[in-house]
């Protein structure tokens, strides 16, 4: 495993040590919380073969629920909305850089019995950082199929912008992604 670390400047007020190992998500029913964007370093991945999608009822690809239940982030929440996800730029601010996610990418694949190209692959987060997906919690990052942009592109963008126009509740929006990505849009709450 490579020991690459990069430093992201944020502030972190840490209350609990609970905080730290991924407690469990409040109202977001069964989403996990993960300690958010903090310090990244390569993260381990899932053990080869350990790892199996699902395929959804239109016939798009759905992470291992137990390898990828997702993972969100506890800077994000209903009341920091404004200065967070719905903040232009915020993304680019938490997200991982590429000599983390590409090491982290190459070691998801064997997890997940990939064996293509992963220039056919997008490295990406089930709950999305648009919607407050832990950005380098391995719970929430799994190696999905297909070149980017693709089908659940488009989903992510649909419900942040109905979550930053206050139609649906943030944890509504984070739950239906992380059952379903491809029932999402119908089944927000």
């Amino acid at each position: 495993m490579s020991s690459t670390a990069i430093v992201i400047a944020t502030t972190l007020t840490v209350t609990s040590s609970a905080l730290l190992i991924g407690a469990v998500g409040t109202a977001a029913a069964d989403v996990p919380v993960g300690p958010g964007p903090t310090y990244y370093t390569v993260q381990t991945q899932p053990t080869p073969g350990a790892c199996h999608n699902r395929s959804a009822a239109t016939g798009q690809t759905l992470p291992d629920p137990i390898c990828t239940p997702s993972a969100i982030s506890p800077k994000v929440t209903q009341d920091t909305l404004a200065t967070t996800i719905c903040r232009t730029g915020y993304t680019k601010s938490i997200r991982p850089p590429a000599s983390i996610t590409e090491i982290e990418k190459r070691e998801n694949a064997p997890a997940y019995d990939y064996t293509g190209s992963l220039k056919d692959t997008e490295y990406d987060h089930l709950v999305p950082l648009e919607l407050g997906g832990d950005p380098n919690d391995p719970r929430n990052l799994w190696i999905e199929p297909g070149a980017s942009p693709n089908p659940k592109d488009g989903v992510e963008s649909r419900l942040h912008e109905l979550v930053c126009e206050g139609r649906v509740p943030l944890d509504g929006a984070q739950e239906a992604i992380a059952t379903d990505w491809t029932t999402a849009r119908d089944t927000v709450r």
